[in-house]
């Protein structure tokens, strides 16, 4: 793994020039989340995407390092307000008032953020949500719309609210039944005529690879644009990929909701690449390959066969985020956490075998990992101390078909303690475990497995302090993210 990695380096250098002499897909940008133990510095990333000819990006807050760092860059910006200010905006115009001064109109200067959509919250209409952001989304988005009217900035920018394409049903699995989910129905009808009248964008988030991993018995093929999918005929039209049958099954909703022509947009779409049986690179890669080939064209959706603009997701790997959806919360990357391809991914759209661009003047920690010590270990013991480790650091690598899956007893256990000891940022006290780990400078890895070193980060925010008295089992055990010793 550690040698591809390397090879995809060394080829992301080479191919930069023919890269920037192809015609890139115009209609896409990424996702750009931070919720990681090591951030990559906002300058890195920037120059990482400007030499893949990026030229949009999606952010999940309007973190300052970030956003000084797009200035003067010319990308198009959406930027994000999370699902914990709705409330604060929806009891207040000042605050809404406040928070366009403090994060947008800021930016509105020469050599500024090209910001073109204001994302009010992030899928809040979630039903694992239980309808905690119902009643503060809708006023938000409101107050959010005049804040930015009266500072002169609804010229040049929209609000919108990312919804997960959950908040849309078909009876029959059809597009043509397509219509809001009842429990939501009438505030989408709200929210739709509100963005109908101000001339916003509906932007939805659609996962092929959920409906694969949420249904054991959906047919892989249709999660896929490669046309090997069985078709599914519908009022005269016909699907053989999910997206497409996704995406206008919302197109039906809004015809009913009597907003025929409303721009949509895809916030996120993407294909993680562990955690899960079918959450791997090369999946990832065929399904991407698909993607930009269809965005490349330029042919929409049958229902709608004109430009999309849509959002990959993610940029990359986010170690601290939940994995409550599932393990493979944190592997949506096209990048992994220190900006390493890990795929074959053609951004023109010609589907050549190249890889992005990797990211430049990346700086690590020392070459050391955290591994097992033979002689000390007690496995009888063990236990409490690979749970507190899993739980504080990422396991999610271990799950039954991932990339770490079979490693043995004590090779778990080491690549569960190296996580801990790396997202700690190598702290020597993160590799005591009550005297059972010791520090190497020989590489741990094995096979396929990689066991990583982390970056250096202006970021230490997810330090804990170490207290290894009592220890807390984790729900990760519960999801198995450990193999029983």
């Amino acid at each position: 793994m550690a040698g591809r990695a390397a090879m995809l380096v060394n080829v992301g250098t080479v191919v930069m020039t023919v890269l920037t002499l192809a015609s890139f897909v115009k209609g896409f940008g990424v996702n750009w989340g931070n919720i990681a133990s090591h951030p990559l510095n906002p300058d890195i990333v920037v120059r990482m995407l400007k030499e893949n000819k990026i030229n949009k990006v999606k952010l999940f807050d309007a973190d300052s390092w970030t956003m000084n760092a797009l200035a003067g860059s010319g990308m198009e910006v959406m930027v994000g307000i999370p699902n914990n200010l709705l409330e604060t905006l929806a009891e207040d115009y000042g605050n809404a008032k406040d928070w366009v001064k403090e994060n947008i109109t800021a930016y509105m200067r020469k050599d500024g953020v090209n910001i073109k959509y204001v994302a009010v919250g992030n899928e809040p209409f979630l039903s694992a949500y239980n309808g905690s952001y119902l009643k503060t989304t809708f006023p938000a988005l409101k107050n959010i719309h005049r804040a930015l009217k009266e500072a002169g900035h609804t010229d040049v920018m929209k609000a919108t609210i990312p919804q997960n394409a959950e908040v849309y049903q078909s009876a029959n699995d059809k597009p043509s039944e397509g219509d809001f989910r009842s429990d939501v129905k009438q505030i989408m009808l709200d929210i739709v005529k509100f963005f109908h009248d101000n001339d916003l964008p509906f932007t939805v988030n659609i996962y092929p690879f959920l409906s694969l991993y949420l249904n054991k018995h959906f047919p892989v093929e249709f999660a896929f644009f490669d046309g090997n999918g069985q078709a599914i005929p519908d009022n005269g039209k016909n699907y053989d990929n999910v997206f497409d049958a996704n995406y206008d099954t919302l197109v039906y909703a809004l015809n009913k909701a009597g907003v025929k022509d409303m721009k949509i947009i895809v916030g996120e779409v993407g294909w993680p690449t562990d955690g899960h049986k079918y959450a791997t690179p090369k999946l990832a890669e065929k399904f991407y390959a698909g993607l930009m080939k269809r965005l490349a064209k330029d042919v929409g959706t049958p229902l709608r066969p004109e430009k999309l603009e849509v959002y990959l997701f993610g940029l990359l790997d986010e170690d601290m985020k939940s994995i409550l959806p599932g393990p493979f919360e944190r592997h949506w990357g096209i990048f992994r956490y220190d900006g390493t391809p890990k795929f074959m991914l053609d951004f023109t759209g010609q589907g050549r075998n190249i890889v992005p661009v990797a990211a430049k003047g990346v700086q690590y920690l020392d070459k050391q990992w955290c591994v097992v010590n033979k002689d000390t270990i007690n496995l009888d013991e063990v236990g409490p101390d690979l749970d507190y480790a899993c739980y504080h650091g990422d396991c999610t690598a271990m799950i039954y078909g991932s990339t770490c899956s079979n490693l043995d007893k004590i090779q778990n256990i080491s690549y569960a303690f190296n996580m801990f000891f790396q997202i700690q940022g190598q702290d020597v006290r993160a590799c005591d475990f009550r005297g059972s780990a010791m520090i190497t400078k020989n590489n741990a890895s094995v096979g396929s497995c990689l066991f990583p070193i982390q970056i250096v980060s202006g970021s230490n925010d997810f330090r804990i302090s170490f207290v290894f008295g009592r220890f807390v089992v984790a729900g990760l055990i519960l999801l198995g993210l450990v193999t029983a010793i």
